[in-house]
């Protein structure tokens, strides 16, 4: 069976994450696009493919309270609109994928794994696994979804990419955001921050202390879930910049850029 490598696109590199209306960033789509196509090899690997909602969703969310769960009835369209702006999005994504060649069909995860408590506590993936295995690109995308406590829950795509590694025994994650792994602390802010290489068992403690939530609007939990959902499912994984050219592809062909996850 060929590796299987999951790809997750950071909702703030696809999109203007701080904009309050909908807005695409169709430079970068086209970057990311072309670089994964580039880096595919059908011959040696499967790939699914996992985008975040930016604003498509994270401040509609945290305005209406979809992500707190449903407590009167108006929120029922909200829960609506949410999804098809979401839907609308992972279309534009798929639309980009393919016109570089990859077979990328859309695939809506909030319509197969349930939610209790903001966690997945049930999907059926047969579709998903047999889709990759006669070479189809799933990609999926984080959303609200059904919560059996609370009726609503969001459905991270950085709960989505370890819940599908750790079922499919994917070899790796690779996570593209706009820093190149983790540091100290925050780039952006400080021109003495250090990289850290590799997080591991040994270090995860002293590194969390390094570990914020998003500057932006997000719902679902910033660097420090992302990096805690990966250290717990056994599978390799991979923090990177996707604004730094070729990082992507290298990161594919398993070269160690940015900052690696051992768990």
């Amino acid at each position: 069976m060929k590796s299987l490598i999951i790809i997750k696109l950071g909702g703030s590199i696809i999109t203007d994450k701080k904009s309050e209306i909908p807005k695409v960033d169709y430079a970068n789509l086209e970057k990311f696009s072309a670089e994964i196509a580039k880096g595919y090899n059908p011959k040696e690997m499967r790939l699914i493919l996992v985008h975040g909602a930016g604003s498509y969703g994270h401040s509609i969310a945290k305005r209406t309270g979809l992500h707190l769960g449903i407590v009167k009835d108006e929120q029922l369209v909200d829960f609506a609109e949410v999804q098809r702006l979401q839907n609308e999005l992972n279309c534009i994504a798929t639309q980009h994928l393919i016109k570089h060649g990859l077979p990328a069909i859309p695939c809506q995860a909030s319509s197969f794994i349930i939610l209790n408590a903001g966690r997945i506590v049930k999907g059926d993936i047969t579709a998903i696994e047999n889709l990759v295995n006669i070479g189809m690109i799933p990609v999926l995308y984080g959303v609200p979804a059904y919560d059996e406590k609370q009726k609503c829950a969001v459905l991270s795509g950085d709960q989505i990419a370890p819940y599908l590694a750790k079922k499919l025994n994917a070899e790796k994650i690779i996570h593209i955001t706009n820093v190149n792994g983790i540091y100290d602390k925050d780039p952006n802010k400080f021109n003495d921050a250090k990289h850290i290489t590799e997080i591991n068992s040994q270090n995860f403690e002293e590194v969390k202390k390094a570990l914020t939530g998003s500057l932006d609007t997000d719902v679902s939990g910033g660097m420090l879930t992302k990096v805690s959902e990966l250290m717990n499912i056994g599978v390799k994984s991979q923090i990177i910049s996707g604004l730094i050219s070729e990082n992507i592809v290298n990161a594919m062909k398993g070269n160690n850029v940015g900052t690696i996850i051992t768990g």
